[in-house]
């Protein structure tokens, strides 16, 4: 069974930077990649990027490549996501994922376990 805790969300003004954690723990055979979802007020979760466990690949929802950036420690089983240039668009809160489907995988359904998420807020 994985287990994941998100941290670092929180109210930020436009413009700034911030960065996301998800730390992952249980076996590590449960999982090959861990994702990031979010879901905006009145929307639907969806698909923001992921990282492979194994290996440097990496995905990203088209709206927020070059902003957004994907990254991991294996050795301290953490996964970050940092955010620059941070704009109003981006509130919503912020799911970490894990799949055993590969980091090309961006259906909520084919991720298996999930964190509680994190709210992040922007606004001036």
């Amino acid at each position: 069974q994985v287990q994941l805790v998100e941290s670092g969300g929180g109210l930020l003004q436009p413009g700034g930077s911030l960065r996301l954690s998800c730390a992952v723990s249980g076996r590590t055979f449960d999982w090959n990649a861990i994702g990031w979802f979010r879901q905006a007020p009145g929307k639907e979760r969806e698909f923001v990027a992921a990282i492979s466990w194994f290996d440097p690949s990496t995905s990203y929802a088209d709206s927020v490549k070059g902003r957004f950036t994907i990254s991991r420690d294996s050795a301290k089983k953490m996964v970050n996501l940092q955010i620059n240039n941070l704009k109003p668009e981006v509130t919503a809160v912020y799911y970490c994922a894990a799949t055993s489907r590969g980091a090309a995988t961006t259906k909520e359904r084919d991720y298996h376990s999930w964190g509680q998420g994190t709210q992040v807020t922007v606004s001036s």
